[in-house]
């Protein structure tokens, strides 16, 4: 149950809206040729909170009714991944807004961090309620280091598979969309299962911690190369 109390919403609001606006300012300042309407972005960074409301029940009956630990993993990332498509496809479907290939990218990554601040800002709660600022504190920066990151590349790499088939028509396009879903599936789901695999007790916490945060910066690089490819296509 959500606490009442006013002060902890608010700290866990900050805790976990702050890491994303930071991430936001990060992708927004690479994309140097043009700026998307702050507006716009406002919406689909909202929409991206919108999102955690409506996946947290569809991963609970996944929860529910599969057993298999290895299922729900891999079946809660593709919630995520599709539902932040759908937020951002509901609010540009249609319109003249995304005209060029880097559109895609920069939205799909604006709509991940929205969500990530809103299931950010649940997870600090707990912590936050029983009194636990340094482990709310070392929550939050695991979480910037880590899920936040994580969300921004998984949706980064969809979006950068639909800006690269933009003007493309038929089955290739809907070829390029469906491999750039489940790469981003892919990533979600081997993060997560590595990151439950480190039990905080664990004599190497942080080193495995290292090991699997490793594994998505080296991502994130590769991303952030394809990132720049697509921004110098007409």
């Amino acid at each position: 149950m959500i606490t009442n109390d006013p002060k902890i919403l608010g700290l866990a609001f900050l805790g976990g809206i702050i890491p994303s606006l930071l991430w936001l300012w990060f992708w927004l300042k690479e994309d140097k040729k043009k700026s998307e309407p702050k507006g716009l972005l406002t919406i689909v960074f909202i929409m991206g909170m919108l999102g955690v409301i409506c996946v947290l029940p569809i991963q609970k009956f996944i929860q529910t009714n599969l057993d298999s630990p290895g299922g729900q993993l891999i079946l809660w990332a593709s919630a995520e991944e599709i539902i932040k498509y759908l937020a951002v496809l509901i609010i540009l479907y249609r319109t003249s807004y995304i005209d060029e290939p880097i559109d895609w990218p920069i939205y799909m990554i604006t709509v991940a961090l929205g969500f990530a601040a809103l299931e950010n800002t649940l997870f600090l709660i707990k912590p936050l309620e029983m009194g636990q600022n340094t482990v709310g504190l070392l929550t939050g920066q695991f979480r910037f280091l880590g899920s936040t990151l994580l969300h921004a590349v998984s949706s980064g790499i969809l979006g950068i598979a639909l800006g690269i088939s933009l003007h493309l028509k038929g089955l290739t396009e809907k070829w390029h969309f469906t491999i750039g879903l489940i790469l981003a599936i892919a990533l979600h789901s081997v993060f997560n299962f590595f990151i439950m695999k480190v039990g905080v007790g664990d004599e190497n916490y942080f080193l495995e911690l290292l090991k699997v945060f490793g594994f998505l910066w080296v991502v994130t690089i590769i991303v952030m190369l394809l990132f720049e490819k697509v921004r110098r296509m007409n």
